[in-house]
């Protein structure tokens, strides 16, 4: 077995899903199933009770796992060691991302940090936020990036940036062209807005309370595209972060206005396990990040 082998079973049994393991190694669901079978046959145990849903471990798959997990660990502190005495990035760093930071700029300063790190490699992927805290806790991301960041025993936050939240319309809108709006004049006006348990409805709703403001909401969506998406084509207003919507904005799809009142702030931050000692290539990239705030 190779480590790139021992990596693929680890993020396979990590993730609980053979389609998901697969896709963070850059091969097919059906080359990582045939690569659990060969290797449950050299071993002549069943690695994976296929019986359950999600993906469960058997009891020598779990002895198995601990094995990889320790192994490749072993050799990261090794290749960790190495690329310090280099003195420079050359390994490489799993970054995850919600897809309103990423879409609008990770791909951008992956491409940077790149060129500045020839050696360097950034590993990119878009996750919903829930499934973000769960991916640093179980090793599969060195770092996140997520808004409203919430720390905890596990998840350490180092604040990034906080962008301005602003009012976002269709170009037709009685509102359009104004380059300030008072919260009072959206009153009773159709929100377009996000599902009241995420922290980002939680902090418009705050805001809406501290203004004495009445809003309708008539949709509601988990993520941004989403919403930018119905308030373009006239379903109502919305609140979103600035940089969110500035394509929309240059190409005349929707057009927004700053709002007075409280200052509404939508918090991002940079996640990553703690205890555990990142390598200097996720250093490095934790760093260059910080510089873009």
């Amino acid at each position: 077995m190779s480590l790139e082998n021992f990596k693929i079973f680890r993020d396979i049994a990590q993730t609980k899903r053979i389609s998901r393991g697969a896709a963070m190694n850059g091969i097919s669901q059906s080359a990582a199933s045939q690569l659990i079978q060969q290797l449950e046959r050299k071993l002549g145990v069943a690695l994976f009770d296929r019986s359950k849903r999600p993906l469960a471990l058997t009891p020598a798959g779990q002895v198995y796992y601990e094995g990889c997990k320790d192994l490749l660990r072993r050799y990261e502190q090794v290749e960790a060691g190495l690329e310090k005495l280099r003195g420079e990035a050359s390994g490489s760093v799993r970054v995850a991302c919600i897809y309103s930071i990423g879409l609008n700029e990770m791909a951008r300063y992956t491409a940077e940090f790149q060129q500045a790190h020839p050696r360097a490699r950034v590993r990119l992927e878009y996750l919903r936020p829930d499934k973000m805290y769960e991916a640093v806790q179980e090793d599969q991301t060195d770092l996140g990036l997520v808004s409203y960041p919430s720390p905890s025993k596990d998840i350490r936050v180092v604040d990034w940036r906080k962008e301005r939240m602003i009012l976002v319309l269709y170009p037709s809108h009685r509102l359009a062209g104004r380059e300030v709006v008072e919260p009072p004049e959206i009153a009773g006006e159709r929100l377009v807005s996000f599902d009241d348990d995420l922290p980002i409805r939680k902090a418009l709703d705050r805001f809406f309370r501290a203004c004495g403001v009445t809003v309708e909401p008539v949709l509601q969506f988990d993520n941004i595209q989403m919403v930018k998406e119905a308030v373009a084509i006239g379903s109502g207003i919305g609140i979103l972060p600035e940089p969110t919507v500035a394509q929309e904005v240059a190409l005349g799809r929707l057009v927004t206005a700053r709002l007075s009142g409280p200052e509404l702030l939508r918090p991002l931050g940079i996640i990553h396990r703690r205890g555990k000692k990142l390598s200097p290539t996720a250093e490095q990239f934790l760093e260059f990040l910080q510089s873009k705030s």
